[in-house]
């Protein structure tokens, strides 16, 4: 999912997409894309919304199977998934994330099998799922109003029985806030 609008990023996401600034040096949705081919996801659906160009400009030399779905503003994560007609089993991730090496290929793995998965990070829910099929029948019609949230998919899934693991995942890096973008970049400031 790319198409926020970065709003605690601002001023610099009303110029750049937040998936297009650096972690260590490289895109988030660069690395992000990388990731998610390593861990064997042969079809990649990229939702794009705000400066959705730039994004697609980005990806679109790569050497996977891209799809690019567009995705009007503060519809939220479920309309996203919506969006990109994928079928189930299937990772979804926020493009401003980034997982320690392997954990989307672990996170995968664990998840085979259930009716989705959720990843967590101590007392943090980072934002990644696995969608199985009982999961996904959850998705049409989306719930409630817009912004349509995964988390009430899967909320509204498991409240008529699907299992959904919670799976542990080791730490994340993101982009929260413009203070991250200097963090993430200059590993000498991390410890600050």
């Amino acid at each position: 999912m790319a198409a926020g609008l970065g709003r605690r990023m601002r001023p610099l996401t009303e110029r750049w997409p937040k998936p297009v600034l650096p972690i260590d040096g490289r895109p988030v949705v660069v690395t992000l894309v990388h990731e998610v081919a390593a861990a064997g996801c042969e079809r990649i659906v990229v939702v794009t919304g705000h400066l959705a160009a730039q994004v697609e400009a980005l990806l679109e030399p790569l050497p996977y199977a891209i799809r690019f779905v567009r995705q009007p503003p503060g519809q939220g994560s479920a309309d996203a998934v919506l969006r990109a007609h994928a079928t189930p089993p299937y990772l979804v991730l926020a493009a401003d994330t980034l997982f320690a090496p392997g954990d989307l290929a672990r996170f995968a793995r664990a998840g085979a099998g259930a009716d989705g998965a959720i990843a967590l990070h101590g007392e943090e829910r980072p934002p990644l799922w696995l969608v199985g099929e009982k999961v996904h029948r959850f998705l049409d019609p989306l719930p409630g109003r817009a912004p349509y949230e995964l988390q009430d998919v899967f909320r509204n899934a498991t409240d008529r029985g699907a299992r959904v693991s919670a799976i542990q995942v080791g730490r994340t890096r993101d982009l929260t806030h413009p203070r991250d973008l200097v963090r993430e970049n200059f590993p000498y400031l991390r410890g600050t």
